[in-house]
């Protein structure tokens, strides 16, 4: 177990009472409360700059609130990512490696026990015995190897442990300081923006790791899929206060609908916005030809004029032009090779973009994907083959380097001014204030320089710049990276409506499932077309096929085939009946922990003084059926994977 280390023996929970935080002269929270349970998974959501990190910080005990109390277990190891990495000479394991501070102490214990001197050879003896008896309590023998372990999920080579930090991009460095992170036997795991910079399959794993994580756990993320797989619960930043909701993203949005629908003027203008989206739906269904697309589209617009209720107070709305008209194909690749001076990163591209395509970019980081969205914006040229744009083709391309291209110094009004001057456009100033509005910037922020702006208030800069050049061909490069979950979900409504062609690279599950509905796959240096969507997508990167080797070589014969049929079959009976017995035991205990919770999070059982011994016995043995839990839940994992391997094996002859 990675949390081998994990001690039970805690206080009862974190309690925020009253809280005010203030940054400058803004007022974060104001007289805020809210109650984090031991154990449970926490989602912190709320537009950019509302206070989630402030309130990181204060957990961590680096900014003091202005009023009220953070009552905090004194006895928690607390664990979180930092942002800045100092000693870039250190080795990516030995960084890991830090993030278990009682592993390291052991470690100095045992040094300063073989190098110590004085008294008798026996008292020495004993010394060393006891620095290595606390060295192995620490989990010092297999720590190399859980660190091995982080690193590899996140994407490292073996090759890469070694290397010194200074070696890596700024996002690995990110997945260094993740690592290190998931390294410590931590009672509270706090992580901001965790799946930034990591690749879809990147993700898939560090939510299954999360999901058996034993701790408290709390998480600012902007990634609705990856919260509704994590957390449990989502407290919400809402008019400087925090609501607190049970259960995932998706539910919080159904919960807080129901809410806002209470209010007569959010319901009208709910009513505005479902009619519009009805628009599109009826629009669409009229003008679609592709049967299989048409209903991929109908499904992401049903599921969005489902949750839209939700986002009804959003300052974000927007829409794209309608496109101008242009050739087809929009974009024409023949046998075409991309790469960087003499070296190939794809290679044989073959594949046109017409007018409407909606295109999903699939691969892990590092395949190919910005390598060909760059050939197609047209910043990077082939190094062979044809690359053919049409005529009256206009590309509105996004990627995280434009962001670092604003000028500093310019105003977002200024910035619009003369983009629209360089494109022909004549604007009057509160017509551009009013377009700048859809996209957050209104007041005295349409007029304040560049240099003031967050990461997101940059990105939403750019995406204003783009949507007013009228593209009809956008090219999106993780273009939600910096984006909150209201500006994400302005995003994909607008994206919907686009009648435009899209092609998108993005790790964020939502906005593709809800904004293209075909996907190309960059795997070996090369392009292929993907038959299937993003569950068949994460199936295939879990896949583990065993491969059947025939005796003698070659294609087994017919009777060969029955006969490993009929071995596969075997083995896989007492499999079944594994699975079956697991996850009668997996519901069975789901159930008393639940029942369990519900009873400690009984106001009134600590109003009774004389129910501490009972409530410590409860927790004590909530503990016990979680880790049970847990482990069952992983061993039900274990042999459903074999059982998978066994069924494709046989599919497979």
């Amino acid at each position: 177990s990675t949390h081998s280390l994990w001690n039970s023996k805690k206080p009862f929970m974190i309690k925020l009472s009253n809280l005010s935080l203030r940054q400058g002269a803004t007022t974060l929270l104001d007289q805020a409360s809210a109650t984090i349970f031991p154990n449970h998974k926490v989602g912190l959501v709320g537009a950019n700059g509302c206070g989630k990190s402030s309130l990181f910080s204060a957990l961590r005990g680096e900014l003091s609130p202005d009023s009220g109390e953070i009552e905090y277990p004194t006895a928690w190891v607390t664990s979180h990512m930092a942002q800045q990495i100092t000693d870039l000479a250190q080795t990516a394991i030995d960084f890991v490696l830090d993030g278990d501070q009682a592993l390291r102490e052991a470690e100095r214990q045992v040094d300063m026990a073989q190098q110590g001197s004085g008294g008798s050879e026996s008292a020495q003896a004993h010394t060393i015995a006891a620095a290595h008896e606390a060295l192995a309590t620490a989990g010092g023998y297999d720590a190399h190897a859980r660190a091995a372990r982080l690193l590899s999920g996140l994407g490292f080579e073996a090759t890469q442990f070694n290397q010194p930090i200074a070696t890596f991009s700024g996002g690995w460095r990110i997945r260094l300081s993740l690592a290190k992170a998931l390294m410590a036997p931590a009672d509270l795991l706090l992580l901001d923006e965790p799946t930034n910079h990591l690749d879809l399959e990147t993700v898939a794993w560090l939510e299954s790791w999360l999901k058996h994580y034993p701790g408290t756990l709390i998480v600012i993320s902007h990634d609705r899929d990856f919260l509704d797989s994590v957390v449990d619960s989502i407290i919400h930043f809402d008019q400087r206060g925090l609501t607190t909701y049970t259960g995932t993203y998706s539910q919080f949005e159904q919960q807080r609908m129901v809410r806002l629908n209470q209010q007569q003027a959010s319901f009208v203008k709910q009513q505005k916005s479902i009619a519009h989206m009805q628009r599109f739906i009826d629009r669409f269904r009229a003008k679609a030809s592709k049967a299989k697309a048409a209903q991929s589209r109908l499904k992401a617009l049903d599921r969005l004029e489902r949750i839209a209720p939700a986002h009804i107070d959003s300052p974000f709305s927007f829409q794209f032009y309608e496109p101008p008209k242009c050739a087809n194909p929009l974009v024409h690749l023949n046998q075409v090779a991309l790469g960087y001076e003499n070296t190939v990163v794809l290679s044989q591209l073959s594949a046109s973009i017409t007018p409407g395509d909606r295109i999903g970019l699939l691969g892990l980081n590092g395949a190919g994907k910005s390598t060909l969205i760059k050939a197609m914006a047209d910043t990077l040229s082939p190094l062979s083959g044809q690359l053919q744009r049409a005529r009256g083709l206009t590309i509105g391309y996004f990627a995280q380097h434009q962001l670092e291209q604003l000028d500093s110094q310019a105003s977002a009004v200024q910035h619009l001014a003369a983009q629209d001057e360089r494109l022909g456009i004549v604007s009057s100033d509160q017509a551009l204030r009013d377009f700048l509005g859809g996209f957050g910037f209104g007041g005295d922020q349409a007029d304040a320089s560049v240099n003031q702006f967050s990461g997101g208030e940059k990105a939403r800069l750019v995406l204003a710049l783009l949507v007013r050049q009228k593209p009809n061909l956008l090219l999106l490069d993780e273009p939600s990276n910096h984006l909150d979950l209201e500006m994400r979900h302005a995003l994909t409504v607008a994206l919907q409506s686009f009648e435009g062609a899209v092609m998108v690279v993005s790790h964020d599950r939502h906005l593709l499932n809800n904004s293209v509905d075909q996907f190309w796959l960059i795997h070996d240096g090369t392009l292929s077309m993907f038959d299937g969507d993003l569950d068949d997508y994460r199936a295939l990167i879990k896949k583990r096929v065993k491969d059947i080797e025939p005796s003698q070589g070659g294609t087994p014969s017919k009777k060969n085939e029955r006969h490993i049929r009929a071995n596969l079959r075997e083995q896989l009976k007492p499999l079944q009946n594994k699975l079956k017995k697991l996850s009668q035991k997996v519901e069975t205990l789901t159930a008393e922990v639940k029942a369990l919770d519900e009873a400690l999070a009984d106001p009134t059982r600590y109003q009774d003084p004389h129910s501490g011994e009972e409530t410590a016995l409860m927790m004590k043995k909530r503990l016990g059926q979680k880790n049970l839990l847990e482990a069952t839940e992983v061993e039900w994992l274990e042999v459903a994977e074999q059982i998978e391997a066994l069924e494709e094996s046989a599919n497979n002859l």
